[in-house]
């Protein structure tokens, strides 16, 4: 379990055959371990310190961010020269973990050279849209400050003294400025962020970031991760389709029936035998058996490793107990597809128990061991969409070549049937991931042939992959069809009506995954990310501007099509048609990345933040999505299989995908609700006590001196006003189960409007209006007792504020009555403990309480208005469910 520190030619391993299994979880988000082959040559030396000896020498490709693919040669000077091929298979890339055994390597990557290292990005320090909003807004009232105090001092007159007269003003008009308003928002968010750690419907989830809850409440786009976020990545074989019969999980005891039979009855391959059902199901199943990269670790492993021949292996087999036939045998590959299709084998008795690079053995039904010499295999990649392995009966010395792919390559290599296309369509409509498996028999003759020819193609430099395959594809075609299997990815819990939730809600989703075509797109229509009805526009891979020209074109036709598209198909489309392909995909009701690397993942929601200028939100369980998870405006991380790193790094984590419907739909509309009406309301609350200073002091001749004096102005914006304003952050518009009920509702918050230049424009129009009606009539109201307009435009101003709250709640809660009444306490005391600013005598006064009324009318009584016929007329859309609710 130890970490390789940078990247290797996996040069030796404790493991006799040279095999070693890794962990690539951190790299590529796949849990499944990966087999890795140490390099012939080298593996073969008795110890370790002959590899020194035997003059090494390692020819790599350039470094690069591609963690799937690799060439490169493995060059020894003695005890002969010999050359060697590299691939994929022979490496391991830094931060990946050995798995088993102990491995030795030949660095040939270190630091910012290393996979890992070329795929990680640097965090970014995020800041919201909504605080970006803020910004600007507070750059718009201090410009307005500046003009204002400009204005005064040219209608004051312009002397030598103007600039006093200017910083005096600046100040005196300061209160437009929120200051105290990051304060507020600072606490505002903390409070948001404890009431989603409080949250019983979503259990264990942390805020990390307490910087941009509100970030959640206006989402358009969701990147996620496929593996360990919409799927369990637990598979389980579902159907087995033979042509004229088809297999469920009900009729498998039937397979296990008729495979005891058929080889109770003693026919090996080669043998002259009718084609029976139970015939097409032996043949059917030992191809699952055999074609795979699959390799069984515990139970019988043990006795078939060392150097004993298959004769003594049988025998000491035969002479095990009864219960080691039994004993379970756990399997390992790079897919879990291929542990779901050999586990299955073992439940209908044709058990793998051992392989290695050179042979395979198979536990029949009859407690007998078929063993196969492996002569070559052809892993799975993208461009193929296949795997084949060519092996060799030791009993018979019958030569077999396997292969297993996707139907839309697999059907012009099978022969002729009429039913393949439509039963793999049957499948992929449930939700299942298709295999067609063939089987062709190859001469000795044919074999020596294809082998020469491919270990020359193997051996090159350039276009090593290409003349490989051109070489493979000389062995296929004609080859005979014998079933088609169907494997179910278990999904998350509630995946499928999250997904629909959040589209509902209007949220585009895009799953980035680093797996392979096929299964990428099984998911999505499992799991309702593409919907039954959409069809699916599978983007060809495309390596040069004229492919890529041709492709979008052809996708421009298809753009209500949800897109599948391969990793380096994407990078070279962005390479030379950026923008058009941008505005293609942000037109697909779906998109699918497939073979995504981390750096990638980070690319696209950059990409996604720069052409729509709408929040993205990112969510993964795995370390290959920390990129992704930090560079979106808001990072979500899942706890998984994975591990933490994700978690850890992100700016929310939650235990499963589910959980971030609430997380979205109920906390995020709550904080981006209660933000901006905090923010708005603390700038109101600044600009009508400027508006008040600026016509006192236009009416007595521009003169520059406070109307209110410190002690006011400090309870103002404290004891008498802040807790009502500050409780806002308990104001809810509509309760829970109708957010969730309504994803729709969520629409109207992706718009932006709450917080908007046309919101502000609003609120300084209210502030200009209660300003100037508190003191202009007060003022007139006031001409015969002047010496008291400061008491009593104070209070009227008070007042003014609590009602304020009142026109602004939508639900009340009971620390804002508690607020109201302990800041008309504060006011009252200071009423009577401040005699110097307020007279008891004229407070107490008829005439006092007769003005006072009238003043506080003339500034609220019309906002009380407009809210009653707006509610009454034009209730905004949560009113009307909130109602019916």
């Amino acid at each position: 379990d130890q970490r390789v520190p940078a990247d290797v030619i996996l040069v030796r391993t404790t493991e006799k055959a040279g095999s070693c299994f890794i962990r690539t979880d951190q790299l590529d988000g796949e849990t499944d371990w990966k087999l890795r082959l140490a390099v012939g040559t080298t593996q073969k030396l008795a110890s370790d310190a002959d590899v020194l000896r035997c003059g090494p020498s390692v020819y790599a490709e350039k470094p690069q961010k591609d963690i799937h693919n690799f060439i490169g040669n493995f060059y020894s000077a003695l005890p002969s020269s010999t050359e060697e091929p590299l691939n994929i298979e022979n490496t391991m890339w830094a931060n990946t973990v050995v798995a088993n055994g102990t491995a030795l390597g030949a660095v040939i990557y270190t630091g910012r050279e290393t996979r890992s290292s070329m795929n990680t990005n640097d965090a970014p320090s995020k800041v919201g849209h909504t605080d970006l909003e803020i910004n600007n807004l507070t750059k718009l009232l201090f410009l307005l400050t500046v003009a204002l105090s400009i204005a005064l001092v040219v209608l004051k007159g312009v002397t030598s003294q103007w600039y006093k007269y200017f910083i005096r003003f600046i100040v005196l008009f300061s209160y437009i400025i929120p200051i105290n308003l990051r304060v507020n928002l600072d606490l505002s968010k903390i409070w948001y962020s404890i009431c989603i750690h409080k949250d019983k419907e979503i259990p264990d989830t942390v805020v990390r970031n307490t910087t941009i809850p509100e970030e959640l409440g206006r989402i358009s786009y969701l990147l996620s991760d496929k593996t360990g976020t919409l799927t369990q990545n637990e598979m389980v074989f579902k159907k087995l389709h033979l042509g004229t019969v088809s297999f469920g999980t009900e009729s498998f005891p039937e397979v296990k029936e008729h495979l005891a039979n058929e080889y109770a009855a003693g026919n090996r391959p080669g043998t002259k035998v009718r084609k029976t059902l139970a015939y097409r199901v032996k043949e059917s199943v030992r191809a699952l058996a055999v074609c795979h990269n699959v390799t069984p670790s515990g139970g019988d492993e043990e006795q078939g490793e060392g150097d004993e021949e298959s004769a003594g292996f049988n025998a000491a087999f035969s002479a095990s107990t009864p219960s080691l036939l039994q004993e379970k045998v756990q399997y390992q590959a790079a897919s879990p597809d291929e542990i779901a299709l050999v586990e299955w084998t073992e439940e209908v008795n044709l058990t793998l128990v051992y392989r290695d690079r050179q042979l395979m053995r198979l536990r029949t039904p009859t407690g007998d061991i078929e063993e196969f010499e492996i002569l070559l295999i052809f892993p799975f990649t993208s461009e193929s969409k296949r795997m084949g392995i060519i092996m060799k009966d030791t009993a018979t010395g019958e030569i077999s070549f396997v292969m297993k792919g996707a139907d839309v390559v697999m059907v012009n290599i099978v022969q002729y049937n009429d039913w393949l296309e439509e039963e793999c369509d049957n499948m992929a409509r449930e939700g299942l991931r298709t295999l067609v498996v063939a089987r062709k028999t190859l001469t000795q003759e044919q074999y020596d042939d294809f082998e020469r020819r491919y270990n020359e193609a193997k051996l090159s430099i350039h276009d090593r992959a290409r003349q490989m395959r051109q070489v493979q594809l000389t062995l296929e075609g004609d080859m005979q069809l014998l079933c088609v299997t169907g494997v179910e990815d278990k999904l998350q819990e509630n995946v499928r009506t999250s997904l629909e939730l959040l589209a509902n809600a209007g949220i585009k989703v895009w799953m980035l995954t680093g797996d392979k075509l096929e299964t990428a797109t099984n998911i999505a229509i499992s799991s309702r990310l593409v919907s039954r009805m959409t069809p699916i526009y599978q983007f060809k891979p495309v390596k040069t501007r004229t492919e890529a020209h041709n492709e979008l074109n052809n996708f421009r036709k298809h753009n209500e099509n949800a897109l599948v598209i391969l990793g380096d198909s994407l990078e070279t489309c962005l390479e030379h048609y950026e923008q058009e392909f941008v505005d293609l995909s942000m037109m697909a009701p779906a998109v699918v990345v497939c073979r995504c690397s981390p750096t990638q993942k980070a690319s696209i929601v950059h990409l996604i933040k720069k052409h729509s200028r709408k929040p993205v939100a990112a969510i993964g369980d795995g370390g290959n999505d920390v990129s992704m998870i930090q560079a979106a405006d808001a990072g979500i991380g899942i706890v998984g299989k994975e591990g933490k790193q994700a978690s850890l790094a992100a700016d929310f984590s939650i235990m499963q995908f589910s959980y971030v419907c609430r997380l979205l739909l109920w906390h995020g509309r709550n904080s981006y609700k209660r933000c901006a009406s905090l923010s708005q309301f603390i700038i109101h609350r600044g600009l009508i006590i400027s508006v008040m200073q600026a016509i006192f002091s236009a009416v007595f001749f521009f003169v520059s001196i406070s109307l209110y004096q410190g002690v006011l102005l400090i309870g103002y914006s404290s004891f008498f006003t802040m807790g009502p304003v500050f409780l806002l952050v308990l104001d809810v518009d509509v309760e829970a189960k109708i957010a969730m009920m309504y994803p729709e509702l969520y629409k109207e918050l992706q718009k932006g409007r709450v917080l908007s230049y046309k919101t502000f424009f609003m609120w300084i129009l209210i502030s200009i209006y209660q300003g100037a009606a508190i003191m202009y009539l007060g003022i007139l109201l006031f001409k015969e007792d002047f010496i008291h307009v400061i008491a009593i435009t104070f209070t009227v101003l008070i007042v003014t504020e609590l009602l304020m709250v009142i026109v602004t709640v939508r639900t009340w809660h009971w620390l804002m009555a508690v607020a109201q009444i302990f800041s008309l306490g504060c006011y009252f005391l200071a009423l009577v403990f401040l005699p110097e600013y307020f007279d008891p005598e004229f407070l107490t006064s008829p005439n006092f309480l007769t003005k006072f009324l009238a003043l506080t009318a003339a500034s609220c009584l019309p906002l009380f208005i407009m809210k009653y016929l707006r509610k009454r007329f034009a209730p905004p859309i949560y009113a009307k469910l909130q109602q019916s609710g």
